[in-house]
């Protein structure tokens, strides 16, 4: 496997995990502006790309004063043979440098379990050639996701540098997201904050859950908009981006996103508490949970212009919001 040459680091204090350290080097001012997220330095170490004292160890091992640090980065991997395909892409807007688009609720982003047709990379690819390596084999171009049932803005790398600057954004949460939900309950406070830590579950390894203690630390702005009968519509804006974060946190507080099937019983309790046969045959219709990312902003990775791009509501979970709204 092609590689740079190594960089060698000396830690001068004790007790920095060694992917906080590795991300701590600044590596965009040592090579070709290249910025590491944490998530690729784990993997990195996990792969044995990264000794310490000439040993491969873990990404939170515990640095020494004095540890001989070494990282060997290899080359942005060639795209794999996923097909191209050409899909009808929502596109918001599109440069030399990315692709700003609204998901469709439905749709994969990369290739996963299997699935090697009809994702989001798949139309990427049957659109344009030219998509940053650095996800991955499965995931080219790909900066963040959004889950395969939530619809709305994500942003997509054309270049190995675009890459890099936007994944650099946001592991700093210097981005700004903001999603809408309906959910089942009407939260009280109607405004606040949920900072709670989440990992993979030790019941079902397929979910996440909220967890005291060896989770990551995700934090979840909340603002009711709306009230109904027995439902509300949130304004979510995420400080950290945890896999399926919001849709935890809201059932961790009691409020699942109606229609959510794998947390809270969001969509047992909605159509149990729907107030009325349009309610219920709206979510019955939307057979997904209610959550669509609806603005994303962040700075254009050559220009360093602020950019913010908006999704409105579609047609299948405004159905559902009308459906309440009429029920007074």
């Amino acid at each position: 496997m092609p590689q740079f040459e190594p960089f060698h680091f000396t830690s001068n204090k004790s007790g920095t995990r060694l992917d906080r350290f590795i991300e701590g080097q600044h590596l965009a001012t040592i090579h070709s502006s290249r910025q590491l997220s944490r998530t690729y330095i784990q993997q990195l170490i996990r792969d044995g790309a990264v000794t310490v004292n000439g040993r491969i160890s873990k990404p939170g091992y515990k640095l020494r004063k004095g540890d001989l640090v070494v990282l060997s980065l290899p080359d942005p991997e060639p795209l794999a043979a996923i097909p191209p395909e050409s899909v009808p892409l929502d596109i918001i807007h599109e440069d030399s440098s990315l692709i700003a688009i609204n998901k469709p609720a439905g749709m994969l982003v990369h290739p996963a379990s299997g699935v090697y047709t009809g994702t989001l990379v798949n139309a990427l690819l049957g659109h344009c050639n030219d998509l940053s390596g650095i996800g991955g084999t499965e995931r080219p171009g790909i900066v963040h996701r959004l889950d395969k049932d939530t619809s709305g803005v994500l942003v997509t790398a054309k270049t190995d540098r675009a890459h890099q600057a936007l994944s650099a954004q946001f592991e700093a949460h210097t981005t700004s997201r903001h999603y809408v939900a309906a959910v089942c309950g009407v939260p009280e406070p109607g405004a606040g904050t949920i900072d709670e830590q989440i990992a993979r579950s030790h019941r079902d390894r397929r979910k996440m859950a909220v967890v005291k203690t060896n989770g990551r630390r995700a934090v979840t702005h909340y603002q009711v908009l709306e009230v109904y009968d027995g439902f509300s519509l949130l304004r979510l804006t995420l400080e950290t981006g945890r896999l399926h974060q919001i849709r935890v946190h809201l059932s961790f507080i009691g409020y699942p996103v109606a229609g959510d099937a794998v947390y809270g019983g969001g969509r047992e309790r909605a159509l149990s508490d729907a107030p009325s046969e349009a309610v219920r045959h709206a979510l019955i219709k939307l057979n997904r949970q209610a959550l669509h990312a609806e603005t994303l902003g962040f700075n254009h990775p050559d220009t360093d212009e602020r950019l913010e791009f908006s999704a409105p509501m579609p047609s299948d979970m405004q159905r559902v919001v009308d459906s309440l709204r009429s029920c007074g």
